[in-house]
């Protein structure tokens, strides 16, 4: 059973200290939703928990540190999809998901049978294997999305951390990948996503961390939360949270004042 635990993670960016002394432990079959106001150190934080910016405390996967751990060891124990990526070369979809085996693979080594057998079942897991003949960079952003999340899902890790995964989707889009990450926790695996959309998270996630000014202000159920008066001090907006359905729904009024 995989797990990540953050013992007093802090980062300091500059002179700026953008996470405080974070503390939280992360275990296998769970959605973890990180949310917070823009600025908030939410990506940042993930950032940090897979080695990819210096940070005081200890980051440990499976009781090992991340800081000391060599990065291809930690590619295959974290697979990351990062924000906002830009495609720039013209692959096809298959080969640009076969990316996601090169932690398993050794220097001028080629693609094994195992290898495009983990290949075909992160297309299909993701729902593109009809694009796999497709020029990744001619695809719409939803499909590009799905893609991205195939390439990680490749790797076949035991946890997955995704940093806005969202981000520029429509609403069926979003629900696609919030599907994805869903089923990749249902099965098992250590979900971690960095969120803006509080609806979203509030209906897939398991758990939720809402971070402001870079410190845990919160950390339970969206239930638990996602309050008014959080919502308030937090995001600075008047807000009505019903709670008696399967999740919460947020109405948000406006400014508060």
């Amino acid at each position: 059973m995989v797990s990540l635990i953050l013992d007093h993670v802090g980062v300091t960016l500059g002179r700026r200290t953008v996470v405080h002394d974070v503390s939280a432990a992360f275990g296998a079959g769970t959605l973890t939703g990180i949310v917070g106001p823009n600025g908030a150190g939410k990506s940042t934080l993930a950032r940090a928990m897979l080695a990819l910016v210096a940070a005081s405390g200890r980051v440990e996967i499976d009781g090992v540190d991340a800081a000391g751990t060599p990065r291809g060891d930690l590619a295959r124990r974290i697979a990351y999809v990062p924000q906002g990526q830009t495609l720039h070369w013209p692959l096809t979809v298959e080969r640009l998901v076969g990316l996601g085996r090169l932690p398993h693979l050794a220097p001028m080594s080629r693609i094994s049978e195992a290898d495009s057998a983990a290949i075909a079942r992160a297309m299909d897991r993701a729902d593109v294997l009809e694009l796999r003949d497709r020029i990744a960079t001619e695809l719409s952003g939803g499909e590009r999305a799905r893609v991205l999340f195939a390439r990680a899902l490749a790797v076949e890790a035991p946890a997955l951390i995704a940093d806005e995964p969202l981000a520029s989707l429509d609403p069926g889009h979003q629900i696609d990948v919030m599907e994805l990450l869903r089923a990749e926790a249902d099965g098992g695996g250590l979900v971690i996503a960095v969120l803006h959309d509080l609806t979203m998270a509030a209906r897939y996630c398991d758990r939720l961390l809402l971070i402001d000014q870079g410190r845990i202000v919160a950390d339970g159920t969206p239930a638990e939360v996602l309050t008014a008066e959080r919502l308030r001090a937090v995001y600075g907006i008047d807000a009505r949270v019903e709670t008696g359905g399967e999740w919460p729904t947020i109405t948000t009024f406006g400014r508060a004042r």
